[in-house]
């Protein structure tokens, strides 16, 4: 008998499913913005030190909100702006990046080779030391709002990797999910014990704090809050040498929504020396700034940044359908298979949303795989063509297929 099944690759399960479930990760669904009593004094740290180092913001400011009983901080319209317009503009020299630590992108470059240490572990380290210099720092303003979101994402989920123990079970039992986040767990571990390189390699910079070498001077717990404040923040620019290409953008996320739909960009503009956000619609006063977070499903959104995203086209779900050698029509099924391109072992990649159409070739290939008379056989259309063969045929196909998903989808 022919069989739905999941296939070998860990499917990119909608995380969103979840709540509806349980009711257990509510606190990733966007809530209505309520505005703090202390609004006007978290948010204005921040921005007076961007308006004292000359970037004063005309079109964005910062709102605290609260969500699920915490203060979150976002970044929203202070005015009307319409499509096209540069809605966020900060200076290079306000951005955190690598080039900070490192003089040009020999050193990073050697550093990266080893495989040892990621980009984000770098800042991090950087950023803890400059935590340390408190207020002397240059950096304090923007470090303090950190420590405010704790790593947190504008929709007030904290990230699962500060979760306890217990609660990603509890919570996100039956996922994938749950092995990534431990296997990412496992690897910021093992990038802490390779901390003290980073100080040796960048001795330059690192002489000039009065402290430990780094695993002398941090836990390992401290350096995974750390590190999860710091990836939730991390802009990629495109288009800039690799000592520019992982980003810290005040302002910019996780104050600022991704968005697995907008159009929108944080760019380096290098003609003005600056990472900018252009508007791609328009924006009301006091709605929430959005920026396209890249190809990502649900599952890296949440393990990175803390969010779900209700209409993310790529949270997929690989469907795998295999005939059996022993189908008294195999060889047939077989033969016609091949003359479209196809397997008897064959997945297709299912996306959530109640708009979306099913790949082009699912239900004319499940129509094949349950045919069970030649006639059925030889009426299989692919492409636009397909239509059902039969009526008995068609009932099984979607019975098969609508059951494989709930079976599916209610485990997640």
């Amino acid at each position: 008998m022919a069989t739905i099944q999941q296939t070998g690759a860990r499917p990119q399960r909608s995380l969103q499913v979840l709540p509806s479930r349980r009711g257990a990760l509510s606190r990733c669904k966007a809530a209505t913005n309520t505005p703090s009593p202390a609004s006007k004094v978290y948010p204005k740290r921040l921005i007076e030190w961007l308006s004292d180092n000359g970037a004063p913001q005309e079109k964005a400011e910062i709102q605290t909100i609260v969500k699920e009983g915490t203060e979150i901080d976002i970044t929203v319209a202070s005015q009307p702006i319409s499509k096209g317009d540069i809605a966020l503009h900060i200076p290079e020299d306000l951005v955190v990046t690598l080039d900070r630590i490192f003089d040009g992108d020999g050193p990073l470059a050697e550093l990266l080779t080893t495989n040892k240490l990621s980009e984000i572990a770098v800042l991090t380290l950087y950023l803890m030391y400059e935590k340390k210099r408190g207020p002397e720092s240059s950096w304090f303003p923007l470090i303090k709002e950190l420590d405010r979101i704790g790593g947190r994402g504008p929709q007030g989920a904290k990230s699962p990797l500060l979760w306890d123990a217990g609660q990603v079970e509890d919570l996100l039992g039956g996922s994938p999910i749950v092995a990534q986040i431990k296997e990412r767990l496992k690897g910021i571990r093992k990038e802490y014990e390779e901390l003290d390189t980073v100080w040796y390699l960048s001795g330059a910079l690192f002489s000039n704090y009065p402290f430990e070498v780094p695993t002398e001077q941090f836990s390992v717990d401290r350096f995974i809050q750390a590190f999860t404040a710091v990836q939730s923040s991390i802009v990629h620019l495109q288009g800039v040498a690799l000592s520019k290409r992982f980003a810290l953008v005040p302002m910019g996320p996780p104050l600022m929504q991704y968005s697995s739909t907008c159009k929108a960009l944080l760019q380096y503009n290098a003609d003005n020396k600056q990472v900018q956000l252009v508007a791609d619609r328009a924006y009301a006063v006091g709605e929430q700034l959005q920026a396209w977070c890249g190809p990502q499903p649900n599952s890296r959104l949440l393990l990175n940044y803390g969010i779900v995203d209700d209409n993310n086209p790529y949270d997929k779900l690989p469907l795998g359908v295999v005939i059996p050698s022993d189908d008294p029509l195999y060889r047939e099924k077989r033969n016609k298979l091949a003359e479209n391109e196809l397997s008897t072992q064959q997945t297709f990649q299912m996306t959530r949303g109640t708009d979306t159409p099913l790949p082009e070739n699912v239900l004319p290939y499940l129509r094949l795989v349950f045919a069970s008379t030649t006639e059925e056989l030889a009426a299989v259309k692919f492409g636009k063509e397909g239509k059902p063969v039969s009526d008995a045929n068609e009932a099984r196909v979607l019975a098969q297929l609508a059951g494989y998903l709930q079976k599916t989808l209610g485990r997640i």
